[in-house]
């Protein structure tokens, strides 16, 4: 495996409480978020499969 820089996906950060004004727009701020988490959740479970290769011990050719 390579030692290439892999940071964690970051989630994204929910809108403010203020940012939604309630007028139904479309895409709402919260719809915009939650397609964000989404998206986070696929990348982070990606990321795990690829540090969880990172993390296993080598195991000798046999």
């Amino acid at each position: 495996m390579s030692d290439d820089f892999d940071p964690q996906p970051q989630a994204p950060d929910a809108p403010g409480d203020d940012m939604c004004c309630g007028s139904g727009c479309e895409p709402c701020v919260w719809d915009l978020y939650n397609a964000a988490v989404q998206e986070y959740r696929l990348q982070l479970a990606a990321w795990q499969l690829r540090e969880a290769a990172r993390q296993a011990p080598a195991t000798p050719d046999n």
